[in-house]
């Protein structure tokens, strides 16, 4: 008999599981446990199991994707940390980038190391950038660092010397040295977690990666011994920021690769669906009760980077977090979720988020002890939701709470009643995710109106079509299981793993032998960690280059192939890298050297895929209404009755025009007036602008 697969995502509001048993698909949506995120995923585990009337023992499969590491950054609720760094490098991580992310602002706020001066520790070392041994580590001074750090209680080490990407042997000694000293203090070297050039976004990483560390260890553990009291004897995978899946104690190693596993899950949902129904430009909204993630799709791949920051400090402003280099899909995430809070500035004018409700106490509909508006707030208001099947029935909401909130936080001020309050909330969130979509676009060289838009998440099917057409986009697919889209993603990812490796050359100075050498090292490595868990599944492997002109602070991209290089490659490789710059920035520059500086190897399993594709449409035929519902109408300032549809009754064909509403247990798609909405043969909407 074939096993079911699960997956779990903790959000920042909800805690998605889905479960799939052959054809058959289960899911339900709980709100997350904060203190104890694991009891809110262990409840909707077993919510799904008795829907789907199995056992524990016959799961398969557990894959696990949360938002701990990041809450705890974001927070600032992790270990006590230790900086060990190479002497005259104590300040790297408070001189940062030296420069402002806003020139003009002279009460500027910039974001606070993890680790503050008096915990990080200089070491007599100089290794070379050629790797070469200058000053050997002087091991007399650990003596009073050690004492330091006992004294301090400290929880967690990073050790961070300068050029270890390319030499790593300080460091290993330096760890040898604090292990035996230090029992049960994890230890995080910047060679292994982050072996590239750049030492500040390598002394931020492995600060990061340590401060996690010991807070993700326990959680894991816990979890996982929970889960084998439970009688679950299936595997443990855990969803990383750049879309594939690692062992548990990969991700114990690693837990910083951990932080944005959530908005992967779903990056890889509609890549998939991209893929099946024959779309070459996709936008991927994701919307849930905390934020909204945007992500841009080609040719069936979500754009992925390297570099990322977490715990900005104002305005979402690149520049004003902490720098993290993982492996992550490329995305934009805004504080614009369904628990975001709506509140008015010194102008009175309506702002939305970046603070959220959260689930506790989560916004003032749910009757838990919230007094602030928020966007759930006025989708209740404007009659969007249906208070009594919000979450599958599992949330009683309060309508009269909502308006209440509506009222006495903005609406009063401006002279408003609660309905136009909360069309007002419902405009500035939309604008919001309308103009971080248009910048987004813009750094990605993108043209947002060529894309179809693929709308998942609790809030995202509510706000997609409006959004849409701010973005001048045509079409919005809603997938099935909308609202738990990035756990369905989960069960789509391969199990899989990214190295890099630093090494700075020329394409007039190729070194092939040095190339080939560290490549089939990264290739072996992360072939090792993937085996352990691939359960006897296929690899295949995918590499990569950071190009930049000679002279140049930034790099793009250039795929390798999966062969041996050889001297003819380096001339091939300047013309992709050429032909890359031409595109997004429309010149070369054909005078001036090219450098090859960060080499990337990622092996992963082959994913899944349906093994037919399906057409966007089939045949036709007119959907029947179930009822109708009072909703707000801004345009003409009163409430009036719309058609609803129950996603249940929609079969493939099935088309109906707006206004309406498409409900299902866990979520609603408006369909705007002058909108088409049409059912695929895959079952999902097909929502179409007609004007």
């Amino acid at each position: 008999m074939k096993r079911a697969r699960l997956a779990a995502d903790i959000g920042g509001t909800f805690t998605d599981v889905v479960l799939e048993h052959g054809r058959r698909r289960h899911s339900a949506k709980v709100l997350t446990t904060p203190r104890a995120p694991e009891e809110g995923m262990l409840e909707g585990i077993a919510r799904v199991l008795a829907e789907a009337a199995l056992v524990p023992s016959q799961v398969g499969v557990l894959i696990h994707g949360t938002t701990l590491a990041t809450n705890a950054l974001i927070e600032r609720k992790g270990a006590r940390t230790a900086l060990v760094t190479t002497a005259g490098f104590r300040d790297v991580l408070e001189m940062g980038y030296e420069k402002r992310y806003e020139h003009y602002d002279l009460e500027l706020e910039l974001p606070a190391p993890l680790v503050p001066r008096e915990l990080r520790f200089p070491v007599e070392e100089r290794i070379t950038a050629k790797g070469e041994i200058r000053s050997p580590l002087l091991e007399s001074s650990f003596e009073e660092i050690i004492e330091r750090i006992k004294e301090q209680k400290i929880e967690a080490v990073a050790i961070g010397f300068l050029h270890s990407y390319v030499n790593d042997c300080h460091e290993k000694q330096a760890e040898e040295i604090l292990a035996a000293a230090l029992p049960g203090v994890p230890v995080t070297l910047s060679s292994a977690v982050c072996p590239e050039i750049r030492e500040y976004e390598r002394f931020s990483t492995a600060c990061a990666n340590a401060y996690v560390q010991p807070l993700m260890a326990s959680y894991l553990a816990r979890l996982a011994a929970e889960l084998k009291r439970r009688g679950f004897g299936c595997p443990l995978y855990l969803m990383t920021s750049g879309g594939g899946l690692t062992t548990l104690e990969t991700a114990r190693r690693f837990p910083v690769r951990l932080v944005e596993s959530g908005p992967a899950g779903g990056a890889i949902l509609s890549a998939g669906l991209a893929r099946e129904n024959g779309l070459d430009e996709v936008l991927s909204f994701d919307m849930g009760g905390t934020t909204a993630k945007i992500c841009f799709i080609g040719q069936g791949r979500a754009e992925q980077s390297r570099k990322f920051e977490v715990a900005r400090v104002w305005r979402n402003l690149k520049g004003s977090g902490l720098p993290v280099r993982i492996p992550v899909t490329e995305m934009v995430e805004i504080g614009a979720g369904g628990g975001s809070i709506a509140r008015l500035d010194e102008l009175k004018r309506i702002q939305v988020g970046p603070a959220s409700a959260g689930a506790e106490p989560g916004p003032a509909c749910y009757a838990r002890g919230g007094s602030e508006p928020t966007v759930t707030d006025a989708n209740v208001a404007l009659g969007r939701i249906d208070p009594d099947a919000f979450a599958g029935g599992t949330l009683k909401l309060d309508r009269a709470a909502a308006e209440r909130a509506l009222l006495g936080r903005l609406g009063a001020a401006l002279g408003f009643d609660a309905s136009w309050a909360a069309a007002g909330i419902g405009e500035i969130v939309e604008e919001n995710m309308a103009s971080a979509a248009r910048v987004h676009a813009i750094e990605r060289g993108k043209a947002a109106e060529r894309c179809t838009m693929i709308a998942f998440g609790g809030g995202a099917p509510l706000h997609a079509a409006r959004l849409a057409a701010k973005l001048g986009m045509s079409r919005v697919l809603v997938p099935v299981d909308a609202s738990v889209g990035s756990a369905v993603g989960f069960l789509r990812a391969p199990v899989a793993f990214e190295l890099v490796r630093s090494l700075q050359l020329r394409d007039d100075f190729f070194e092939v032998s040095r190339i080939n050498k560290i490549l089939g090292k990264m290739q072996n490595e992360a072939e090792t960690i993937v085996a352990a868990g691939a359960l006897g599944a296929k690899l295949k492997t995918r590499r990569g280059v950071e190009m930049r002109y000679l002279g140049q602070g930034h790099e793009i991209s250039v795929p390798l192939p999966a062969r041996a290089l050889d001297a003819k490659d380096a001339v091939r490789l300047r013309a992709e890298y050429e032909s890359r710059y031409e595109q997004q920035f429309g010149l070369r520059i054909s005078d001036v050297p090219v450098e090859f500086l960060t080499w990337s190897v990622n092996v992963s399993t082959i994913s899944r895929e349906l093994k037919t594709k399906n057409a966007l449409k089939k045949k036709k035929a007119k959907a029947v209404a179930s009822g109708k519902r009072e909703v707000f109408d801004p345009k003409s300032g009163t409430s009036r009755p719309i058609p609803t549809y129950l996603r249940r009754d929609l079969t493939p064909g099935m088309q109906f025009a707006g206004p309406a509403l498409a409900i299902e247990p866990q979520t609603t798609t408006l369909v705007p007036r002058g909108w088409r909405c049409s059912v695929t043969a895959a079952g999902h909407l097909l929502l179409e602008n007609q004007t």
